[in-house]
C-alpha cells in the first residue's frame, strides 16, 4: 500500500488531535497494527502417490578372510585372485609333505602304545593266576596293574597326537569354505606363514545382499519375504528383483531408522559389493491430502508453522504437522483444514492479529475475502518419495 505525503500529514494531525483529546478525557488510545501486503493461497486438496524408497549398498552374502591353521612354507598355489572356486576346492598347500611325515610318526607311536598295553594285559593275567595259587605276592599284582594303567595312558596320549597330526594334514591343504571368488591373496609360493596369518579373501556374489534403512514411519511397510525392486548407478534403467530376508528387530536410536536386508540373484556377477543401491518398496496412494505451498511453511523452534488468514484478513500463527513433500507442495497432516487460506509470501514481522492485504502470486491485488469459504482446490495427483527426502 502506498502512502502519500498528504495522508502522512493528515495522519500526524489526527494522531495529535487524538492525543490532545485523550489527555483531556483520560481515555486509553489503541494503536492498530500496520496493514501489510501478503500473497495468500487457499489450502489445496490433492492426491499423493507416495513412493517408499530406502538407500543402502550391496554386500557379499558370504565373505571371509581365510587364515593359516598351521605354520609352514607355502608350497603350492592352486587358485589365483579372481578365480572361481567351489566349496571344498584346495586353494593352496602349506608343506603337506612334512605333515604326512609327522602323521607317520604319530601312527608309529600309537602302534607302540597298543603293543605295550597288550603286553601288560598278558602280564596281569599271568600274575593274577599266580596270586590265586599264592605263588605271587599281592604287591607284585599291584605293580602289574599300575604298569597296565601307565601303558593305557601312554596309548591315549599317542592317539591324541595322532588326531593332531591328522588335523595338520587336513589343514595343510587350505580349502574354500564356500563357493565363491578369490578376491585377494596375501601370500605367495615359498613364503613361510605362521598360525593365524591371513592367506586369501573369499567372497560369494550369487546371491548378493542389499542392505538399506527405512525411516521409522515406514517400518510397517516391510516384512520378511516381501518382493522389492533395486536400482544401482551402473545400470540406472534396469530394475533388479530382490526378496527381503532380514528385518532388524530394533530401531536405531541415533538415526531413527530400520535396517533391512534383501537377496538379489546375481548369476552373471554384474552386481558387486560396495555399490550404492536404492530399494523401492512400492507406492501408497493418499487421497484427499491437505496441502499448501512449501514456501508457506516456516521452521521455528516449536516446529513447522504457517500463518492462516481469516475472513477479516487477520492472520493466526498455527503449528502444523507435515507429511511428505513433492514438487513444491507439503502435506499438512494436522493443523489445517480444507477451506483455510495461508500466507505464502510476506511472512516478515507477522504476528497473531496482524492484518494483511491479499495479493495474488503475480503481485496483483486480490479481491477482499475471495478465498474465504471457497471450495477447496482439487489438484492433480503428485508422486511423493519418502525414505531419502524426509
Amino acid at each position: 500500500m502506498k502512502w502519500t505525503r498528504t495522508t502522512r500529514v493528515c495522519g500526524t494531525i489526527a494522531f495529535a488531535a487524538g492525543l490532545a483529546v485523550g489527555c483531556g478525557t483520560d481515555k486509553e488510545i489503541v494503536q492498530e497494527s500496520p496493514v501489510r501486503p501478503a500473497v495468500v493461497i487457499p489450502v489445496t486438496v490433492r492426491d499423493f502417490e507416495e513412493q517408499i524408497v530406502g538407500s543402502g549398498e550391496l554386500l557379499a552374502k558370504h565373505q571371509a578372510d581365510v587364515s593359516a591353521q598351521i605354520e609352514g612354507e607355502i608350497t603350492v598355489i592352486r587358485a589365483d585372485e579372481g578365480d572361481a572356486v567351489t566349496e571344498g576346492d584346495v586353494v593352496l598347500e602349506i608343506d603337506p609333505e612334512r605333515r604326512n611325515l609327522d602323521l607317520d610318526v604319530a601312527r608309529a607311536r600309537v602302534g607302540e602304545g597298543e603293543a605295550a598295553v597288550a603286553e601288560q594285559k598278558l602280564e596281569l593275567r599271568r600274575v593274577s593266576v599266580l596270586a590265586g595259587r599264592n605263588v605271587a605276592a599281592e604287591r607284585q599284582l599291584d605293580q602289574v596293574k599300575t604298569a597296565l594303567a601307565t601303558a593305557e595312558a601312554r596309548l591315549r596320549a599317542a592317539l591324541a597326537q595322532l588326531g593332531t597330526a591328522e588335523r595338520a594334514v587336513r589343514d595343510a591343504s587350505v580349502r574354500a569354505r564356500f563357493a565363491g571368488l578369490i578376491s585377494r591373496r596375501w601370500v605367495d609360493r615359498g613364503e613361510f606363514v605362521g598360525t593365524g596369518q591371513k592367506l586369501f579373501e573369499l567372497v560369494s556374489l550369487d546371491p548378493i545382499e542389499v542392505e538399506f534403512h527405512l525411516p521409522e514411519a515406514d517400518t510397517s511397510r516391510v516384512s520378511l519375504g516381501d518382493p522389492i525392486h533395486v536400482t544401482v548407478a551402473p545400470w540406472p534403467d534396469e530394475v533388479f528383483e530382490a526378496v527381503v530376508e532380514v528385518v532388524s528387530p530394533t530401531i536405531d536410536p541415533r538415526t531413527r531408522t530400520l535396517r533391512v536386508k534383501a537377496l538379489i540373484g546375481n548369476a552373471d556377477g554384474r552386481l558387486r559389493p560396495g555399490l550404492f543401491a536404492r530399494a523401492h518398496l512400492g507406492v501408497a496412494r493418499h487421497e484427499g491430502v491437505v496441502t499448501v505451498p512449501e514456501e508457506a511453511v516456516l521452521q521455528r523452534a516449536d516446529g513447522a508453522v504457517v500463518f492462516s488468514v481469516d475472513a477479516e484478513n487477520r492472520v493466526t500463527r498455527r503449528v502444523v504437522r507435515t507429511g511428505v513433500i513433492r514438487e513444491g507442495w507439503v502435506e499438512i497432516v494436522e493443523g489445517l483444514a480444507p477451506g483455510d487460506a495461508v500466507v505464502a509470501r510476506g511472512h516478515g514481522d507477522l504476528v497473531d492479529g496482524s492484518v494483511v492485504v491479499r495479493r495474488n502470486p503475480d503481485g496483483t491485488l486480490a479481491t477482499e475475502g475471495a478465498t474465504d469459504g471457497a471450495t477447496p482446490v482439487e489438484a492433480p495427483p503428485a508422486v511423493a518419495q519418502r525414505g531419502d527426502s524426509e
